[in-house]
């Protein structure tokens, strides 16, 4: 519990990049740790955000399918040729 109180408190309890110029492996030892020290209230509010905005995603794109649908549709007519 000591460990939460000397970290800074961060806006969003969900990863972000700490140095846009870090490489690969940098960042993803960065973010190891911080999942690895996250609380379990971390945990739990990053899971809720992230289902919360998957779910809103999805809603959206169904929005947009829906209004999509009910626009005009075109479509070309049908022609067929014989050979003999």
């Amino acid at each position: 519990m000591d460990s939460q109180k000397s970290q800074p408190q961060k806006s969003s309890s969900c990863r972000r990049k700490k140095n846009e110029e870090a490489t690969f492996i940098e960042d993803l030892k960065d973010h190891i740790d911080e999942f690895i020290h996250a609380s379990m209230d971390e945990h739990k509010t990053c899971f809720q955000k992230t289902i919360n905005k998957m779910f809103g995603l999805s809603k959206a794109v169904a929005e947009k399918n829906a209004n999509a649908a009910n626009g005009v549709e075109s479509s070309l007519p049908l022609q067929t040729t014989l050979q003999d």
